[in-house]
């Protein structure tokens, strides 16, 4: 359109601002889902008895089936078409959330809420990227963009104080039943405005490197995971895990040699940019998974902290990273993405390092808020400038493409980092805890192998009060020993546990200074415009 007597060509702007207030809706419950469940990991453990290695397991298990298919949810999305897909997504979510509402045990929690919850995910974030983009233009798509983005850090940045503050002075069953009205509300309002965005390119499968790619991400996940918990076959899940990453490499290039479609284009692999911007981003998910799980166990089980004083503890590594990532995206201007990079990692890597002594003496959540805003800050650098990084080099056809593999990168890395740092942390307890034991001058040799044996079966963070509760009956002076012996070992655990997200922010701190030896790829209007990165 040209504006009379002034020849200006004004950009066309089209779509609706009550369907993008429903779909950043929909992205704040895609993204509170998992703080809320983080901050009541206590309170879910007593409600269904059950273990906090269960739920942490949980919250890994949701992190890797998102992780595993969403790769797949963005062709499937292409098959059934886009809105149908985004429903079925939804529909998902609500019946995780649903579950944890009802549930009375552990199991209902890792059928619904990690397993359907996660695949809900896996359609959900690909649905919505192609639906923003076909139902809005110009200007109007931009501020959706926007809309959801900022929907997506608010919920990063106050989900752990609004999840607190509900499953303390309400319930943890009340902030789920939340989501459940919010994702009503986004399919009452939604479903007739948002238009099908119709897929028109090839719209067969590759079923093998489906299969590859699940199996891959799953089997090391549930090796982690399975070990953590005491399991058999841990060698066996990693080696079919690794074995099937190794093959779907060798499939993708196979596919690109035919000329047939295959599950990701192995070719965007070829930009070094790209290759070190995923790599980037992985090491950054399992940096915060790892922090994401040792955190709260440490305020909860070792602090003893209620809901809302964890969500208080952790509102300095929240809130930073909203408010730098929000600095840094606007006041970046000409300076060097990957120097900024370079500088997250740095900042994340201190402020772990900072926070593991603290760990050892610590009787306070607010000890630990220097070094979390120091992380925090790091991550929020990260996160203001990883994504454009990353799929700045990819033509803008592809970009969606090579946004889904970025996705799929991150949630890899959550899910990774949740369950390898929980899987230490409890390696770590049984090792220190029967060593604490077995040089004890309290406990007889009986009772040591006792404590060995009980540990084997079950390694498990537990606050002194359950453990009280455990031991009535007991010699006082027995009870007593092991009281004192959890109070040393649970904090050992915990700060080894911690070197796995520090472990990962110095390798994310090498590579960036391989990205600054590169010079810095231009900004991509495209890659501003994607979600989930």
């Amino acid at each position: 359109m040209t504006t009379e007597g002034t020849g200006v060509v004004e950009e066309e702007s089209r779509g609706d601002t009550t369907l993008a207030i429903l779909l950043s809706m929909a992205m704040f419950v895609l993204v509170v889902d998992t703080s809320l469940m983080n901050v009541s990991i206590s309170a879910v453990v007593h409600d269904v008895d059950t273990t906090a290695s269960g739920v942490q397991s949980a919250i890994a298990l949701e992190a890797l089936v998102s992780a595993a298919f969403i790769l797949i949810g963005s062709k499937i999305g292409d098959l059934i078409g886009r809105k149908r897909a985004f429903t079925l997504g939804l529909l998902g979510y609500a019946v995780g959330a649903l579950s944890m509402t009802l549930a009375q045990s552990l199991l209902p929690i890792i059928i619904f809420w990690a397993i359907v919850g996660g695949l809900g995910a896996s359609l959900l974030l690909p649905s919505m990227q192609s639906l923003i983009h076909g139902n809005f233009e110009g200007a109007m798509q931009r501020r959706a963009y926007a809309l959801v983005g900022a929907a997506a850090a608010i919920a990063a940045a106050i989900g752990p104080l609004v999840g607190g503050f509900i499953t303390t002075y309400l319930s943890w069953r009340v902030a789920f039943g939340g989501e459940v009205v919010i994702i009503a509300i986004v399919l009452l309002f939604g479903g007739r405005r948002i238009r099908e965005v119709p897929y028109t390119g090839d719209k067969s499968i590759d079923i093998v490197g489906a299969i590859l790619s699940a199996l891959g991400m799953g089997g090391v996940v549930l090796g982690i995971l399975v070990w953590e918990v005491g399991g058999g076959a841990v060698a066996v899940l990693l080696a079919v895990g690794l074995v099937a990453l190794g093959s779907l490499a060798w499939w993708l290039r196979k596919r690109k040699r035919e000329g047939k479609p295959a599950l990701i284009d192995a070719a965007l692999f070829a930009s070094k940019y790209f290759r070190l911007g995923i790599s980037s981003q992985t090491l950054q998910q399992i940096a915060l998974g790892g922090l994401m799980i040792v955190l709260p166990m440490f305020l909860q089980m070792v602090l003893e902290y209620n809901a809302l004083e964890a969500g208080l503890s952790l509102a300095p590594l929240s809130l930073s990273m909203f408010a730098v990532a929000l600095l840094a995206g606007k006041r970046a201007g000409k300076r060097s993405p990957s120097r900024i990079i370079r500088a997250g990692f740095f900042l994340l890597a201190l402020g772990v390092a900072i926070l593991i002594p603290i760990i050892s003496w610590d009787d306070s959540g607010w000890a630990m808020a220097v070094p979390l805003l120091i992380a925090g800050s790091g991550l929020g650098l990260l996160v203001s400038q990883l994504n454009n990084y990353t799929l700045s080099p990819i033509e803008e056809e592809r970009v969606s493409e090579a946004a889904g593999i970025n996705s799929a990168g991150g949630s890899f890395g959550l899910a990774f980092g949740l369950a390898f740092a929980g899987a230490v942390m409890l390696a770590s307890l049984s090792l220190v805890f029967t060593h604490l034991a077995d040089n004890s001058t309290v406990l007889t040799p009986g009772e040591q192998d006792k404590v060995a044996t009980q540990l084997q079966k079950n390694a498990e963070v537990m606050t002194n009060t359950h453990l009280e509760a455990l031991l009535v009956g007991q010699p006082e002076d027995v009870k007593a020993e092991i009281i004192h012996i959890n109070t040393k070992a649970r904090p050992i655990a915990l700060q080894i546990a911690l070197l796995i997200p520090l472990l990962a922010g110095l390798l994310g701190l090498f590579n960036g200074f391989r990205m600054t030896r590169l010079p810095d790829p231009e900004p991509s209007s495209a890659a501003e415009s994607v979600l989930g990165g």
